[in-house]
């Protein structure tokens, strides 16, 4: 070790350059110009280049299967219809609904039956009668709890859904 050399010390967070030896105590100063004294043994060389001859290997990550039931993101179900029917001229309003409500408990049977733990429900903005209509059937059912997306649930399309 002689003047000038980049040193860290050992027990501490602190790195600096030697400015003085006086026998077994070193003087350094750290990158804000503040004065240590050290003694020799509490202090280290930085040596960049006792790095640069040493190879890293990478491995490969291994990615463990998720299976559905533990997937963090939602089952999804749009209750668009025009997502539910090929030809949508042939339906009525009422019959529409009707088709969306039965999409809608089918969905919330399956998610049972495969033990899923979210399931999020598009349903649009609208005029509010199929969201009346998802509230009204989320309500009835036992051992789920549902919330919307939005604070302000009239200008949310979705729904989220937690089976318990």
């Amino acid at each position: 070790m002689k003047t000038g050399d980049s040193v860290s010390v050992i027990d501490d967070h602190l790195k600096g350059t030697v400015t003085s030896i006086k026998g077994k105590k070193v003087t350094i100063e750290d990158e804000h110009g503040f004065e240590y004294e050290y003694a020799e043994s509490e202090l280290v060389l930085q040596q960049a280049e006792i790095y640069e001859n040493i190879k890293t290997i990478r491995k490969e990550e291994i990615l463990k299967p998720v299976s559905k039931k533990h997937d963090k993101k939602p089952f999804i179900l749009d209750l668009h219809f025009e997502k539910l029917v090929r030809n949508t001229g042939d339906y009525d309003s009422f019959e529409r609904l009707f088709l969306q409500k039965d999409k809608l408990l089918k969905t919330l049977d399956y998610c049972r039956k495969n033990n899923l733990k979210k399931l999020e429900i598009i349903h649009g903005i609208g005029d509010g009668v199929l969201q009346q209509m998802v509230h009204d059937v989320l309500e009835s059912q036992t051992n789920l709890e549902f919330q919307n997306k939005e604070i302000l649930h009239h200008q949310s399309g979705t729904v989220l859904v937690y089976f318990g």
